[in-house]
C-alpha cells in the first residue's frame, strides 16, 4: 500500500533558550549605537572597565585612547560615529571626554550607563591628579621637573595630532565636509580667530551641508 494522503501534524516551532545564568531579559543590556549592524551587548562591567582603561593611560590627554577603545578596541562606535558624538559634545558644557563618556553610557544603559562610563573615566585620573598635585609642591622646585614636564606635553601633543588625523578621515570622501574642515583649521589655526565666534559661525553651516546631503 502507498502512503497515506492526509494532513500531515503541524512541527513544533523552535524557541530560542535563555542561556543558563540570565536572570533578566537579554533587551536589558543590549544597546545600539551602531545602526549598520546587529545590537551590540554590553554590560555595566564593561563599561567601566573600558573607561577605567581609557582614563588609566590617558598620559597627556584622554582623547586618543577614548577614541582607540571605543573605535579600534572595543568597536562599540565606528569612526564616522565616533566624530559626530565627539563633535557634539565639544559643544556641551563641560570637558568634552567627559561628555562622550556619559553620552556613550547613556545610550547602552540610560542613567546608569552614563554614570557608570563617568566613574570608570574618573577614578583612576582623579586619584593620580591628587597625588601628583601633592608631591609638585613638595618637589616641584628640584631641577629637571621642568624638563620633565615639557617632554610630556610634547608627546600629548603627538597624541592629540594624530587622534585629530584619524578623525578627519572619514571626511576625505565627503567635500562639503572636508571644506568645513578646512576652513576652520585655517581660520582658527594659521588666522588665530576666536574659537567661538567661528564655531557659532561655521556649525550651521555645517548642519546644512550634511542636511542636504541627506538622500
Amino acid at each position: 500500500m502507498g502512503p497515506r494522503n492526509g494532513p500531515q501534524a503541524p512541527q513544533a516551532l523552535a524557541v530560542p533558550r535563555r542561556s543558563r545564568g540570565t536572570s533578566r531579559p537579554a533587551q536589558s543590556i543590549i544597546g545600539r549605537v551602531s545602526t549598520s549592524g546587529p545590537p551590540i551587548r554590553v554590560t555595566l562591567g564593561e563599561l567601566y572597565r573600558g573607561f577605567f582603561h581609557a582614563g588609566a593611560r590617558g598620559v597627556g590627554g584622554v582623547l586618543p585612547w577614548v577614541r582607540r577603545m571605543l573605535v579600534e578596541e572595543r568597536r562599540w562606535l565606528t569612526a564616522a560615529e565616533f566624530t559626530d558624538l565627539f563633535s557634539l559634545c565639544n559643544f556641551l558644557p563641560g570637558p568634552n571626554t567627559v561628555n562622550l563618556s556619559i553620552v556613550v553610557g547613556a545610550r547602552f544603559h540610560g542613567v546608569r550607563g552614563a554614570l557608570t562610563a563617568l566613574a570608570g573615566m574618573l577614578t583612576l585620573p582623579l586619584a593620580v591628579v591628587l597625588l601628583l598635585a601633592a608631591l609638585y609642591a613638595r618637589f616641584g622646585a628640584l631641577p629637571g621637573i621642568d624638563a620633565v614636564l615639557r617632554g610630556i606635553g610634547a608627546a600629548a601633543g603627538g597624541l592629540v595630532l594624530a587622534t585629530g588625523v584619524k578623525m578627519a578621515a572619514p571626511f576625505l570622501r565627503r567635500p562639503r565636509a572636508l571644506a568645513v574642515l578646512l576652513v576652520t583649521f585655517a581660520v582658527i589655526a594659521l588666522l588665530r580667530w576666536p574659537l567661538v565666534p567661528v564655531l557659532l559661525a561655521l556649525a550651521p553651516l555645517s548642519v546644512l551641508a550634511a542636511w542636504f546631503r541627506r538622500p
